[in-house]
């Protein structure tokens, strides 16, 4: 039975929300799979992922084959560099702890760059947030100068007519 990794969608229209799941190539998209490897959001940003990557790995060896944007979410993740760690592994260019070292010197730089882009994204929506704030108060002021200018009373108006009436005569 040929398998697949492949992404299962959930959500409603215009929200998508994704299973990452090891499934019978034969089985419709959203219908029967084996097992279910991990999570996908790309609504959020960053695009949030939960993945099981020991069980990704094992499904990988035995033989699946991941879909292109599965492959893409396992390479984000890590689980695709794994893989070519351990064939390092079996073939005898390095021992199981010095791939397991590479691997976790990846990830911590990975998740450095991520929590950098998350932080970059809540920063710009805070600036965001601020510009339009003042943008705002700007608005309001220049409304209540309005209002106040034309509430005040018009006092010097009917003198400047009497003078002018006076010239006249």
């Amino acid at each position: 039975m040929p398998v697949k990794i492949r992404l299962r969608r959930l959500g409603r229209k215009g929200r998508p929300f994704y299973h990452i799941v090891a499934a019978d190539s034969r089985a419709p998209r959203d219908g029967k799979f084996l097992e279910k490897i991990g999570t996908y959001n790309p609504i959020t940003n960053p695009a949030t992922i939960d993945l099981d990557v020991d069980a990704a790995l094992k499904w990988l060896a035995n033989g699946a084959q991941p879909t292109d944007t599965a492959k893409n979410i396992l390479s984000y993740k890590g689980v695709m560099y794994k893989k070519h760690l351990m064939r390092g592994v079996a073939k005898g260019a390095m021992t199981e702890e010095q791939a397991n070292e590479k691997f976790n010197a990846w990830l911590e730089e990975k998740n450095a760059k991520i929590s950098a882009k998350a932080e970059g994204v809540s920063a710009k929506a805070a600036k965001e947030a601020a510009d339009r704030l003042k943008a705002e108060v700007a608005v309001k002021e220049a409304q209540a100068a309005a209002i106040a200018a034309a509430n005040t009373p018009v006092e010097e108006a009917p003198a400047e007519e009497a003078a002018a009436s006076d010239e006249e005569e």
